[in-house]
């Protein structure tokens, strides 16, 4: 990506791998979002332990400018268009301050709502036990 910037020194490239990075790590940073939905390679390497900060962004490079498709999972009990558009934001917001490259869509797909966990019974809970004395 160039972000049309010449300086007396040359030209600034920017991988397109790092602005899927700086936006992955921004959309997951937002107050309700869960994780971003990767696919199998990125989960393979979570099992492993290293993180995937650009599963779930995909790029594409239009006429009219850089456009960003999230795909997202977020909290259960979360106002999903407050989210989606902190998150449109904030994305938009970083990228600009990081790489001097406007974006012109953040597209956000909700691929599903986590619930919370809740505890799981204790065995004294789920039956009416009497002692006997």
């Amino acid at each position: 990506m160039n972000n049309n910037q010449t300086t007396p020194g040359g030209e600034i490239v920017i991988a397109p791998e790092v602005i899927e990075v700086i936006i992955g790590i921004a959309a997951s940073k937002v107050e309700g979002v869960y994780g971003m939905r990767g696919d199998l390679a990125s989960n393979v390497n979570q099992l492993l332990g290293r993180t995937a900060h650009s599963k779930g962004v995909y790029l594409k490079n239009e006429e009219d400018g850089l456009r960003v498709d999230l795909y997202c999972y977020l909290n259960y009990g979360v106002a999903v268009p407050k989210v989606a558009l902190d998150m449109q934001e904030k994305v938009k917001q970083q990228v600009l301050y990081m790489t001097d490259i406007n974006l012109s869509e953040v597209n956000i797909h909700v691929v599903g709502v986590v619930p919370e966990k809740t505890e799981n019974p204790k065995i004294d809970e789920l039956f009416d036990v009497e002692e006997d004395e």
